[in-house]
Formats: C-alpha cells, sequence, structure tokens
C-alpha cells in the first residue's frame, strides 16, 4: 500500500565536512572506474546511485523542508558504454561509415537495436531528434512554405524543426491534460485546407487520442507525423508510440530515457521515406549499402545526386554509450512509474483541492514518468503562482511555469515561427501548469521531500497555515 508522505517529517541534514567526504569517496571510485575499463574489467552494471549527495534534504528552523539533490542529474552511461566508447577512440573509428568490408558500424548495430525496441522496419541514427523532425517533413512530400499543424504546447525546437524544413508552423490547442485537442485540430484543418502535414509532438509523454487524430487527418488528406522526444517506452494500445503516423523521431539528449548528450532517431516503416532520409542525413555514393535498417538499393537509385546531404550522422561514440542504455530501458520505466504513482497519489491527497494532475489518455497501455506535471487551480492568482514558484526554489526545488515569459516551451517565445491566432486555452493552461524533473539517481526518499517542498509551498502561496 501506499502511504501519504508527512510534509513535516525531518530528514537528515548533512554537514559540509560530510559532503566534502562524499567528493572525496567519489573521486575514489571515478579513479577505480578508469583503472576497471584499462584493467579490462567487464561489468554492464549501471550507477544507481550517486556517492556525492548520499542524503537530499534538510529542515530549517521554521520546520519547512528543503532538497539539496541535483535536479538536472541525468542518467549515467553504463560501465558497457563507457568501455566501447573508450575502445572506439583507441581505435580512431567513430566516423559511422569508418568500417572494413562486411564490417557492421557501432550506430548501424544501435539502429537495429532501437528499431527493434521500437518496432519499426527502418531506422536511421541522425546528430539529434531535432533533424529527425526536419527530415520527417523533408521525406513526406513538405514543400517550402507548407503549413504544418502541430502543438502550440510542446518545446521550441518542434516549430523550429518546422522552419528548418521550410514549412510555416500554424498551432492547435493544447488541453489540461498536456495535449493536442481534437476538436481544434478538426477546427484548424478546416480552417486551412491546404494544410496537408500534421506534427503531433507527445510532449513530455503524454500522448493525445491518436485514433481521432489520424481520422482528422485522414478526412483531411493530412500526412500525420509524431514527435516522440519524450515518449521512448510509451505504449498506446500495446504498441510503441510512432505507428500511427508515417514515421516518428525520437531523442537521446541528455534529459531523455536515453542519454548520449546529443542524438535521434527517424523511424518509419516507409521505405521511400528512410531512404530519403538516409541519403539526406549524409550516405553519399554508396554508403547506403552500409546500413542495415534501410530499404534494399532499389530505393535509392539516383537520390544521393537529387537531394543534399546535410551531414546530419549519429557517431559511433553516441550509438556506443546508447546501446547498453536500451537494455535498462525496461527496469527504469518500472522505477519511474513506481515513483511517479507515489508521489502523484501523495500530493493529490494532500493538496488535490489546489491543483490536477493530467491524467492519460484512454489508450495509453504503458506510460512513461520520468518527470511531473500539474496544474495549480484557477483560484490562484497570477501573484500566488509567482510565490509559490519562489517557494520552491527558495526551499531546493526549481519547479519550471511552462508559461514563464523565458520558457522555451511558451509558444509566445517563438519569434522566429509566431502564432497568427489566439491560443486562449493554452495561453491559460500555460499561466499555471508547472514542470519537475524526476531524476532516476535520486533516492525514493527524495521524492518524499520532493513532496514535501511542494506541499508546503502551495500552503505558503496561499497563506494557508
Amino acid at each position: 500500500s501506499i502511504s501519504t508522505f508527512n510534509h513535516f517529517s525531518k530528514p537528515l541534514f548533512f554537514s559540509f565536512k560530510t559532503r566534502k567526504m562524499a567528493h572525496t569517496r567519489f573521486a575514489k571510485l571515478a579513479m577505480a572506474a578508469v583503472l576497471a575499463i584499462s584493467m579490462g574489467i567487464e561489468s554492464d552494471a549501471m550507477v544507481l546511485t550517486d556517492p556525492r549527495t548520499a542524503s537530499g534534504a534538510k529542515v530549517g528552523e521554521t520546520g519547512r523542508t528543503f532538497v539539496t539533490r541535483d535536479i538536472k542529474t541525468p542518467d549515467p552511461v553504463p560501465l558497457a558504454g563507457i568501455e566501447e566508447a573508450a575502445s572506439l577512440m583507441s581505435t580512431g573509428r567513430m566516423y559511422r561509415y569508418n568500417t572494413k568490408p562486411g564490417e557492421k558500424s557501432v550506430v548501424s548495430a544501435c539502429e537495429e537495436e532501437i528499431a527493434a525496441y521500437t518496432g519499426h522496419k527502418y531506422c536511421v541514427a541522425l546528430n539529434s531528434c531535432g533533424s529527425a523532425i526536419m527530415l520527417m517533413m523533408k521525406t513526406s512530400g513538405l514543400k517550402q512554405g507548407d503549413k504544418v499543424l502541430s502543438n502550440a504546447f510542446t518545446f521550441g525546437a518542434v516549430p523550429s524543426a518546422i522552419e528548418h524544413a521550410g514549412g510555416k508552423a500554424v498551432y492547435v490547442e493544447s488541453d489540461y491534460n498536456h495535449v493536442m485537442d481534437v476538436d481544434d485540430l478538426e477546427k484548424k484543418l478546416i480552417a486551412h485546407p491546404d494544410c496537408n502535414h500534421v506534427l503531433v509532438s507527445h510532449m513530455r509523454g503524454k500522448v493525445g487520442d491518436m485514433d481521432a487524430i489520424l481520422e482528422a487527418c485522414n478526412r483531411h488528406d493530412a500526412v500525420l507525423l509524431e514527435d516522440c522526444a519524450h515518449s521512448l517506452g510509451v505504449r498506446w494500445q500495446d504498441k510503441h508510440t510512432g505507428h500511427i503516423g508515417r514515421a516518428s523521431a525520437i531523442s537521446s539528449q541528455s534529459y531523455k530515457m536515453i542519454n548520449s548528450g546529443e542524438g535521434g532517431f527517424f523511424l518509419t516503416d516507409d521505405p521511400d521515406m528512410a531512404a530519403q532520409c538516409a541519403v539526406y542525413a549524409g550516405a553519399y555514393e554508396g554508403l547506403s549499402g552500409k546500413h542495415t535498417t534501410v530499404p534494399g538499393p532499389e530505393h535509392f537509385e539516383n537520390l544521393p545526386v537529387e537531394i543534399p546531404n546535410y551531414s546530419l550522422r549519429m557517431s559511433n561514440l553516441a550509438a556506443a554509450v546508447i546501446r547498453p542504455q536500451i537494455l535498462t530501458l525496461e527496469d527504469r520505466i518500472e522505477k519511474y512509474n513506481r515513483r511517479y504513482k507515489t508521489l502523484s497519489e501523495a500530493l493529490i491527497e494532500s493538496v488535490g483541492e489546489h491543483m490536477t494532475i493530467p491524467v492519460n489518455t484512454p489508450g495509453v497501455t504503458t506510460p512513461v514518468h520520468d518527470s511531473i506535471q500539474f496544474n495549480l487551480k484557477s483560484h490562484f492568482s497570477g501573484e500566488q503562482v509567482q510565490k509559490f514558484i519562489k517557494e520552491c526554489h527558495a526551499h531546493g526545488l526549481p519547479v519550471e511555469l511552462f508559461g514563464a515569459k523565458s520558457n522555451a516551451r511558451n509558444f509566445i517565445n517563438w519569434g522566429f515561427a509566431p502564432a497568427e491566432e489566439p491560443l486562449p486555452l493554452t495561453a491559460e493552461m500555460l499561466s499555471r501548469a508547472l514542470d519537475c524533473r524526476m531524476p532516476l539517481m535520486w533516492d525514493d526518499s527524495d521524492f518524499e521531500d520532493m513532496a514535501n517542498v511542494i506541499i508546503e509551498s502551495i500552503h505558503a502561496a496561499l497563506d494557508d497555515n
């Protein structure tokens, strides 16, 4: 059973001396890891705790909880990935096409494993998910100046990719579950009959009604594409996200489920789109023959001389650190979801009258909750929303307001692709929608502290003692 967190609990406060000792232990462990690699000791284990921050919270004189853990702690690279990267550097063969005849590159092996995990037939590894999104549009027939309907709530990289592909973004409202509003999609498709592309973004792993979205696209002869940067591991009707649209894109940027710093994958079952993507990415001359997850040569023909080479390839180094992380995805998803369930239930039980938490669309059979989002209710004034944020920050928890003037997820900040029509539903939602990461490297007790800070900050913002 799941018990409600005691938001007046008093976790142990670590002194400066203790933290200094922890840093020393970490340095020794790091040296040991380097020695282990150089000695050829093999291990696929992933580090599960960060020895520098063995305790994450303290309680001040006022009885308020403080979080001292780093909210931006990324998932570490398993030792197997470190070893493979080190081996690659020792040979210098970091370029995906620098392989001997009959030899498979690390990138090709990674593409096979990603395709097997998501269930797609074709996969092309790229330097970023933004590149994959851009190439989804280029390979599905988008022409210069063509309109693309997309979520009004997403990350700025999505409208940037539309602009990069030569398109013009037209935005569809997002609702309080942080997904595309299907009714507004229908209205926008009617209002823009010349729009032939819909790019749906599964922001923070939240998936809209994909059946209804596909039906709307089919009614209006629009190509559906999926931005799955945040939905690796999420399943729609027991199938991995990215299969409803003609193609999809996933990310391996540091704050995603697989971490190579930067990186992305283009996924599709369409052979012509896959062939074009490989050439756009940099498979010039006959290099497509070195791929193992693209269609046969009959789909390439004269493509290397007909379309440009944008040099967007993934390196072997990035692929090396990704591969062992694919093996741990399911275990990490279980851990994220278990912690999310405990955290969200505690928040709703304690302060549910003051907030809502987005609910999964019926049809999502496996969610992935590596972060938490919640909406403060309408009785919060703008000043109280800001006070809540300041209270959280002052107590070590940097929650972010999606509607902040500086937030790249707020459509008002997309001056390069501005909204030309009012978006009142999205604007209102963003004005009180909060976002907080849930780092895997934290301990379970740290999420009790996270709950305490949020609960205490809500009461402080409302002056509710």
